[in-house]
């Protein structure tokens, strides 16, 4: 049942057919990570891409005098490590809550990349989006409230039809956005009781996209 799901997951993710979504899925290994369990360590050579199935990869940075950072935490459906090439981690990647991603070496999935077109062109829309929702949640920390940058990362999930699957993590969403799970959760609430989306067993479902970008201030 896991690999129906990881490859449905991996073809959403590069916008790729089954036949080239199955060639990643050949190549990737499945891990889980507890709470704060390390997924890598800043100075260390990293030769593998991770994409993120379920919770969050916080990358922290720590200071010469302890002073902590978060400089981005990596969600559902997104990308992190070394490609083309292996590179050093920047900052010590741990999961924030139960965190499981699907691991592919760096050489591999490159290797696809320069023999399959499509693979190739899933690769860099999805760099590009994940680019794109970096810069929003930078844009969103600076100049929006917490309620507004939790709006915002749902918009920003959120499909072409409104749809967020599979459902968000309240806790790992409030880690990425720099908010408490408490606030989170709250504005969550107040969505679902003005009907602005409803909570379905498989996502959550935005029915007004308009109602909520207006939320988002």
């Amino acid at each position: 049942m896991k690999q129906t799901e990881h490859l449905a997951q991996i073809a959403a993710c590069f916008h790729c057919p089954d036949f080239e979504a199955n060639l990643i899925l050949g190549g990737a290994q499945y891990r889980e990570y507890a709470h704060r369990a390390p997924v890598a360590f800043r100075g260390d050579v990293s030769a593998h891409l991770y994409l993120v199935l379920d919770g969050l990869a916080s990358a922290d940075l720590y200071g010469p005098d302890g002073q902590y950072a978060r400089l981005v935490g990596y969600g559902a459906g997104e990308l992190f490590g070394a490609y083309p090439t292996p590179v050093r981690h920047r900052a010590d990647i741990v999961a924030e809550g139960s965190l499981s991603v699907l691991m592919m070496e760096t050489a591999f999935i490159s290797g696809l990349a320069q023999s399959h077109a499509r693979i190739a062109q899933g690769i860099s829309e999805f760099m590009a989006r994940q680019l794109d929702l970096l810069l929003d949640r930078m844009a969103a920390r600076i100049g929006l409230s917490a309620n507004g940058r939790f709006y915002q990362a749902l918009l920003s999930r959120a499909d072409s039809d409104g749809w967020i699957k599979p459902l968000p993590v309240v806790s790992a969403m409030a880690v990425g956005v720099n908010t408490t799970r408490e606030t989170a959760s709250r504005a969550l609430a107040h969505l679902l009781r003005r009907g602005i989306v409803k909570r379905h067993d498989h996502g959550l479902e935005i029915v007004s996209i308009r109602m909520l970008e207006d939320l988002v201030i």
